[in-house]
């Protein structure tokens, strides 16, 4: 596949598990655009149920640290978190879910009179929403592509992805064990510097 190719399919993939996490009822949400889609929301949201209090954590230090410019913050968030030269399907997962309950956050936080994540409130402009979600969206599919397009190749893309999250049983736990590693990974740098980080 093309550089383009894979990247309109990144683009595709986050922007519908952005949109997933936005849904009050995700039965209701419109039907996923690819198998690799489908795929992301449910390893997505099993990240999510497994280490919400860590992703509500990471989320508020992230927007103490990096607001008003989200998109250069997260693009920053996930160059930490492959520093150390080693990215697998866990780490891209945990990025996909973080960018998922972030979106969700500053939604819920801009509908109440004060935001619960600053001391000042976020004046999203709600007019300007889809836009803020495609930028997002954008963001991973421009660090897969620009920074990572080598890994995606040799693992075969979003195809690979698909097969490493096969749901037999004798994954499961190996797929439990990549999304626990990437993400005390991503607790390691988010809860004790990840303000830092962002303010530098």
């Amino acid at each position: 596949m093309s550089s383009c190719g894979l990247w309109n399919e990144s683009l595709a993939i986050a922007e519908d598990y952005i949109g997933l996490c936005l849904t009050a009822d995700p039965s209701e949400a419109p039907l996923p655009p690819s198998e690799a889609a489908a795929t992301m929301r449910r390893m997505g949201r099993h990240a999510e149920s497994l280490y919400e209090a860590t992703f509500q954590n990471l989320v508020q230090t992230f927007v103490r640290g990096c607001w008003p410019d989200l998109c250069s913050g997260l693009r920053r968030v996930m160059q930490e978190m492959v520093s150390d030269g080693f990215l697998n399907w866990g780490r891209v997962v945990s990025v996909f879910a973080f960018t998922g309950v972030l979106a969700r956050r500053l939604l819920e936080d801009n509908e109440e009179e004060e935001t619960t994540t600053t001391t000042t409130k976020l004046r999203l402009d709600l007019s300007d929403w889809p836009q803020i979600c495609r930028k997002l969206a954008e963001t991973i599919a421009d660090f897969l592509i620009e920074e990572k397009k080598e890994w995606m190749l040799e693992n075969n893309g979003w195809e690979g992805f698909c097969k490493w999250c096969s749901s037999s049983s004798s994954r499961q736990s190996s797929q439990d064990a990549y999304l626990k590693t990437a993400l005390l990974a991503a607790a390691g740098v988010g809860l004790a510097g990840l303000t830092f980080l962002l303010a530098r």
